[in-house]
């Protein structure tokens, strides 16, 4: 804990307060609200271009294949525009044939569908409506108490020859073969020039791609070629892999619901089967679309429910096979987008371009956040719509110790302990999570109630973890794994070494002693924090330890300090700046209780000026210098071990005394 004198001669710190939106970032929403603007008011024009630039992705590994069978660029490139638009056009004609079919068919099921509709209604109206007329019946007054009405006019009754209405017929015109031509012509001609647009627009993308790069490069990133061709090759590769790859799952499972409804005798199987294709392009909801219609016409086609029945299974199966297993094994679990990105980026973009849009909802999505990676200033698309976590472990720990929410932090730490120590943890995460709340303590942003209750839920975190083992989990071998693969898997991975852990009966008598380790807290208010969990990681290693605060061993308390069964001293500082005389004064005691016991100290703010020197370190005058727990942990094994061993007896003052040992990185420096 602190000096009490030096907090109240502390000024206290003040803290700005939150900043008014700056010019740049004002600029910056009114830049975003004209490009929404933009896309919204120019849909008409900037769909089709958007579907060729797509388009293009899906055709570049084709183009790439012809070309490296020596074909050229031209020819690549109207190939596979016409054999794309080949296969376009074959769909197209399929799907009109098939509707022309079902069109003809329909008053065919027209008594299925009647004779379903009543016996749905009887089921459920019908029941409803019986069980009304009871109970009106039986809510119904005797005849002595119902008022007389006077009777009512028929609904029927004719009117009176006076009333008569007068027949009225509407004509409508003749249509002059102008307006019959652009009746009948209109609706084609709008499809066909924009599936023109789009794949003329197709062509020049292939034909122009090195071209239109270099252009993007000059204009959004000539000052940093690195980092600008990083992310167009990212982002085309990574468009180009998802589009490939959605497109041969939604083709196979057209196929497979095609070929099912065909087996089991709904009309048109191949009609839905391109239009389960289609509609599976829609993010979630796509699948459950393209199953409605089908589900609907087995019900009208059959007179009972088994057609129905297995339509619905059919596509239930392959979805889930689809969802579940197919989709996460090739995209790799992953697509870049957060699930909640993706329902919002589909409401977005339907707003903007209608169903055109839902369906590059995202791969639109897709290249924002692969936008956001690259460039500073729109990080926060990544942020925002993109899966990969929001916040570092570390900034998550220390968010969750000031929200008092221990809880949410052991389910991290437990993920964290399925593949790392606990060491590992405790250094990687917890302490440098420690470190910002002293960083904040320092600023005066943390008022005492939240630094008691961020040490209540640190404590309650390491308690919580004391049966954790310490040791870094080993992974089983597989039974068909050899022993080359496993020797490649720890060379591509390497792992820290265990440590061992102690048997007191070997140890030397000093060793044995309940808690022969004092772990000594700094000045700081979460430096007994730290300690805490080096007396945890040494207990589990085999040495007692025992904690205590700084206030303990002041000039005034270490004289009456019981230093009973100590064998060594290790002093954890999570942040120390200025002149650290404090700490050479306080080894000064240390030495005078104990002469003759090792002394560690742990400094994990490495980088602060005071602890850069390496001969300011020696004069601290200690034995061991640590920048971590691990390597604390791994010092005091080493001391126990090396007590426990027959040593020969010192010649002079100064071959008693152990020299400086530095321990960084794993490494040992004397």
């Amino acid at each position: 804990m602190s000096d009490p004198v030096s907090k109240s001669l502390r000024p206290p710190a003040h803290v700005q307060a939150a900043e008014t939106p700056s010019l740049k970032t004002l600029l910056t929403l009114a830049f975003c609200v004209v490009i929404v603007a933009g896309l919204y008011l120019g849909r008409e024009m900037l769909v089709p271009i958007t579907l060729a630039v797509l388009l293009s992705f899906v055709l570049a590994p084709l183009v790439n294949l012809l070309r490296r069978l020596r074909l050229g660029r031209v020819p690549s490139v109207l190939l596979s525009v016409v054999l794309a638009l080949g296969i376009v056009l074959a769909l197209g004609g399929m799907i009109g044939n098939q509707l022309t079919d079902l069109a003809q068919q329909a008053p065919r099921y027209q008594t299925t569908i009647l004779q379903k509709i009543e016996a749905a209604r009887s089921m459920t109206l019908g029941r409803m409506s019986s069980i009304v007329r009871r109970l009106g019946r039986q809510l119904e007054p005797t005849s002595g108490d119902r008022p007389s009405r006077p009777p009512a006019r028929s609904a029927d009754s004719s009117p009176g020859p006076d009333q008569k209405p007068l027949p009225v017929e509407v004509h409508q015109p003749e249509p002059t073969p102008l307006e019959l031509a652009e009746r009948i012509l209109l609706p084609v001609v709008s499809p066909l020039s924009s599936l023109a647009i789009v794949f003329v627009v197709a062509i020049f993308v292939l034909l122009q791609r090195e071209d239109l790069r270099d252009r993007l490069i000059r204009l959004f990133g000539s000052r940093d070629l690195h980092r600008t061709t990083t992310a167009m090759n990212d982002a085309a590769d990574r468009l180009s892999r998802y589009f490939l790859t959605q497109l041969g799952i939604n083709a196979a499972f057209g196929v497979v619901t095609g070929v099912g409804l065909s087996l089991i005798g709904v009309p048109s199987p191949a009609l839905w089967g391109v239009l389960g294709a289609l509609l599976r392009f829609v993010p979630y909801v796509g699948a459950v679309l393209s199953a409605v219609l089908p589900m609907a016409l087995a019900a009208a086609v059959d007179p009972g429910w088994t057609m129905l029945a297995w339509t619905a299974a059919l596509y239930l199966v392959v979805e889930l096979l689809t969802g579940q297993a197919i989709e996460p094994l090739l995209y790799g679990h992953s697509t870049g987008l957060s699930p909640i990105s993706v329902v919002v980026a589909a409401t977005f973009w339907t707003w903007l371009w209608g169903p055109t849009g839902l369906i590059l909802s995202t791969p639109l999505t897709l290249c924002l956040v692969v936008l956001g990676r690259h460039v500073d200033r729109l990080e926060f698309l990544d942020v925002i719509l993109g899966d990969r976590p929001a916040l570092t472990p570390i900034e998550n720990f220390y968010q969750r110790m000031l929200a008092d929410d221990p809880d949410e932090a052991l389910d991290q730490a437990e993920l964290f302990l399925k593949e790392r120590s606990l060491s590992s943890y405790y250094d990687e995460v917890a302490v440098k999570g420690l470190q910002l709340a002293a960083n904040d303590v320092q600023r005066g942003v943390l008022g005492p109630e939240q630094l008691d209750g961020i040490n209540e839920a640190i404590n309650a975190v390491i308690q919580d973890l004391s049966s954790h083992e310490g040791a870094n989990p080993r992974p089983e071998k597989d039974a068909n794994e050899n022993e080359d693969s496993v020797s490649r898997r720890a060379a591509q991975k390497p792992s820290e070494e265990d440590l061992p852990i102690i048997d007191r009966e070997h140890l030397a008598p000093t060793w044995r002693a309940e808690a022969p380790v004092l772990c000594v807290a700094g000045r700081g208010p979460l430096d007994e924090a730290a300690s805490s969990m080096l007396a945890q990681l040494l207990a589990q290693q085999g040495l007692g330890a025992r904690t205590v605060p700084h206030e303990a061993l002041s000039r005034s308390g270490i004289a009456t300090f019981d230093f009973r069964g100590v064998a060594m001293v290790c002093v954890i500082y999570l942040e120390i700046s200025g002149s650290p005389s404090h700490l050479r004064y306080l080894i000064r005691r240390l030495r005078q209780a104990l002469p003759g016991a090792p002394i560690l100290v742990g400094l994990w703010a490495a980088d602060d000026a005071a602890t850069r020197d390496e001969r300011l370190r020696a004069t601290i005058g200690v034995d061991y210098y640590v920048c971590s727990l691990r390597q604390a942990v791994a010092a005091c094994l080493k001391e126990a071990q090396r007590e426990s061993q027959p040593m020969q007896q010192p010649t002079s003052a100064i071959d008693a005394s152990p020299p400086l040992v530095v321990i960084q990185g794993g490494q040992q420096a004397q």
